[in-house]
């Protein structure tokens, strides 16, 4: 991208997107009841202007890496208006539910509608207070639309920052392939087959619905996979990926099974491969963004994100013979990548 009006298109288009999912942001805050925060929180919560500032770094950042050709432009960059509006009616209209839900602390509905043995006790939440938690085909359709109205239409952005490390990871080798843990609705799969589409993909999911709404996106494309299966027990065969990611999956799994994937990456990994992790920032990051992480689980029901923003993954890591080759923040989340010794 190198014609200073395709540069400024991509400048546009980037407010336009932004500003789009600020504005059902401020619309969310004016229809829900405000969860009420300590005062010890609410006193050292980051002003907006200090949050809009570090929206708009990650922007820069993003729109550097298209123009320097690391990736390349995502295809979703634009709003598609009927699309978007659909969206839109259908997160407005099931705001109500999540409110009720959040106010009376409910997050066991989707335990109690469930049959045993299943999914893993763990699984079984209404995570973020969402309805269905990741068991339905409404809550699929609706799920990527929610993340970008939580993120400032940033969601996206943030993602394709894991293309990098991807990347690099991929340089010079032919056949490779990509395992991504917890894979939801495909979205990070999709910009990696469009970034490399001779690269064969498998991604693994517990949810049938998400699934679904990743065979859609990644329909354009040969040598994908899905699989339904615990993220810490896949099923694949050892040593059979040069790339493992998790994309915010571990903040919403209990330390044993956190510890369990990062054991299942490392087994997943050839000799020199890579494991790339996209998540939540933790405590320290930067400390004027604490107070947002101890607000997140007060808010949204995440009863395992205190321990994942506490948790030290250079030596958790390490103990699986993983080796931190970076860690980056971005935005409101944080990038790490290890190679397997």
């Amino acid at each position: 991208m190198a014609h200073p009006l395709e540069k400024l298109a991509f400048r546009a288009a980037q407010r336009v997107r932004t500003s789009w999912f600020v504005g059902q942001k401020r619309l969310l805050m004016k229809l829900a009841e405000p969860v009420k925060l300590p005062p010890e929180i609410a006193e050292r919560m980051p002003d907006r202007a200090s949050l809009m500032a570090d929206l708009n770094a990650l922007l820069r950042r993003d729109r550097e890496n298209v123009e320097a050709g690391r990736y390349l432009p995502p295809e979703d960059l634009l709003v598609n208006p009927v699309r978007a509006i659909r969206d839109t009616i259908r997160y407005v209209a099931d705001l109500p539910a999540v409110g009720a839900r959040r106010k009376a602390k409910a997050n066991d509905e989707v335990f109690r509608k469930t049959p045993p043995g299943r999914y893993p006790r763990y699984y079984l939440q209404n995570f973020h207070y969402q309805t269905d938690g990741y068991l339905s085909a409404k809550s699929a359709a609706l799920y990527d639309h929610q993340v970008e109205v939580l993120f400032n239409g940033a969601a996206s952005a943030m993602r394709r920052q894991a293309l990098i490390p991807l990347g690099e990871a991929l340089a010079g080798r032919r056949g490779a392939h990509l395992i991504d843990l917890g894979c939801g609705t495909g979205r990070f799969l999709r910009e990696a087959k469009a970034n490399h589409p001779r690269l064969k993909v498998t991604g693994v999911d517990l949810s049938p619905f998400y699934l679904e709404e990743a065979r859609k996106a990644l329909s354009p494309w040969t040598g994908a996979r899905l699989l339904q299966a615990p993220a810490e027990d896949t099923g694949e065969s050892a040593a059979s990926a040069e790339a493992v990611t998790a994309i915010f999956l571990l903040h919403e799994l209990p330390p044993k099974i956190r510890r369990a994937v990062i054991a299942e990456m490392a087994r997943l990994l050839k000799p020199g491969g890579v494991a790339i992790l996209l998540d939540s920032i933790q405590f320290g990051d930067l400390p004027d963004f604490d107070p947002l992480i101890e607000h997140f689980p007060l808010s949204f029901h995440e009863p395992y994100y205190e321990g994942y923003a506490r948790e030290d993954f250079a030596e958790s890591f390490a103990k699986m013979g993983l080796t931190l080759q970076g860690s980056e923040r971005v935005y409101l989340s944080k990038l790490m990548w290890f190679r397997k010794d």
